[in-house]
């Protein structure tokens, strides 16, 4: 009898402390006034509708362009191998890669200032493969990669040929025959851009707190959340504005450039997804804004894969051997970043037998056969439903 009383009073009083929470979650006061959603459209800038009521912009893109910048940085000093004839050095790309040492210099082309990056306070290497459970291992591959990168950019005055590492017409190639620039390159549109924006930024990210501000911010975590992601994948006011299916409207770099490249059914929507989900944060959404983002995390995966079935078919159709060699290189790294495709249910696994099956010979590219590249496209289109 005593047992049952006690049941009852912890439930009473389990039931009153529910209660109690939501009340007070229908009582929180929200941080703005709702944007009526027919105002996004195509071309509306990121940053104009995200206001506070006292005039600020409630919208910081630094973090998300910073890191855009840095992997711009990056993948500059990696092109100087072949645009100045010069050695790299392994540790200066990892220092880059993980914002350490004050590795960074100006720019002007890229209009990229090297004190700024290396005051920033971010760095690609910490978030890569961030959301998975063995990045780390991927992280000191890319490390490993950055070695490889230094030991072939000493061949930049050979020629390449089956074992030899060297030139290729423009482009310079391992041993292999595998252009390592573009496997790096390619890797981190997965490995981080993807990775970080889909599967972290896009997706664990919108559970962060939307009620208050960060502190000494004029923004909630949710808010920076997806304005990082958007950062992070241009540095446009408008993604593609002014774009058609024949002409790219804006400079685009790695993941943005080839959601226009690869995904002409969908790289118009992109942008006013992005607007769309900022104003379902603003309206407390949620069901709006897991839309967007699902929408948005979908797209930007089927880039990947169409890239990586894209030049696979530039190997086959090549008319020299310096281009079926450069298709091969993005088309491997572009396979690497296959394994961030979560939405499409891709594992390290898919990727990596994929790899193996085209390049794993001893020879690699030179033992490529159109059985092989036509299995890895086959592979890739049914899994992705292409």
């Amino acid at each position: 009898m005593n047992f049952s009383k006690t049941h009852i009073i912890i439930g009473s009083l389990f039931l009153a402390g529910f209660s109690s929470c939501t009340s007070k979650t229908e009582d929180v006061t929200p941080l703005r006034t709702k944007i009526d959603y027919t105002k996004v459209t195509p071309t509306t800038p990121y940053k104009s509708l995200f206001v506070a009521a006292n005039g600020d912009s409630t919208v910081d893109l630094k973090s998300g362009n910073d890191r855009y910048r840095i992997y711009q940085a990056l993948n500059y000093y990696l092109g100087g191998a072949v645009r100045d004839n010069k050695a790299l050095d392994a540790a200066v790309m990892k220092n880059m890669y993980a914002n350490s040492g004050n590795p960074f210099t100006d720019i002007p082309s890229l209009n990229i200032s090297g004190s700024s990056l290396n005051a920033s306070g971010v760095q690609l290497r910490n978030v890569t493969a961030s959301s998975k459970t063995d990045g780390e291992a991927v992280r000191t591959k890319m490390d490993a990669t950055f070695g490889e990168m230094a030991e072939v950019s000493k061949s930049f005055g050979a020629v390449a040929s089956k074992g030899v590492a060297g030139k290729s017409g423009t482009y310079l190639l391992d041993a292999k025959g595998i252009e390592t620039i573009q496997v790096i390159q390619k890797s981190l549109i997965g490995a981080y851009q993807l990775d970080y924006i889909s599967n972290v930024l896009l997706d664990k990210g919108l559970s962060a707190d939307n009620t208050t501000l960060v502190s000494g911010k004029k923004y909630s975590q949710l808010e920076h959340n997806w304005d990082e992601a958007y950062g992070a994948l241009t540095l446009n006011p408008v993604f593609l504005a002014n774009s058609t299916d024949a002409v790219r409207g804006t400079s685009e770099s790695f993941l943005g450039s080839y959601v226009w490249e690869y995904n002409k059914a969908a790289y118009a929507k992109i942008h006013p997804a992005f607007v769309r989900g900022r104003v379902a944060i603003v309206n407390n959404d949620m069901t709006e804004l897991k839309t967007q983002a699902t929408f948005i995390r979908t797209e930007m995966e089927k880039a990947i894969a169409y890239s990586a079935v894209g030049y696979l078919g530039k190997w086959k159709t090549g008319t020299t051997e310096a281009a079926r060699a450069h298709a091969i290189g993005e088309a491997v790294g572009f396979i690497y970043s296959l394994r961030f495709c979560t939405i499409s249910g891709v594992d390290a696994k898919f990727s990596d037998d994929l790899i193996t099956n085209l390049v794993g010979s001893a020879n690699g590219f030179w033992d490529l056969t159109n059985d092989k590249v036509n299995a890895a496209v086959d592979a890739i289109n049914t899994k992705f439903k292409l």
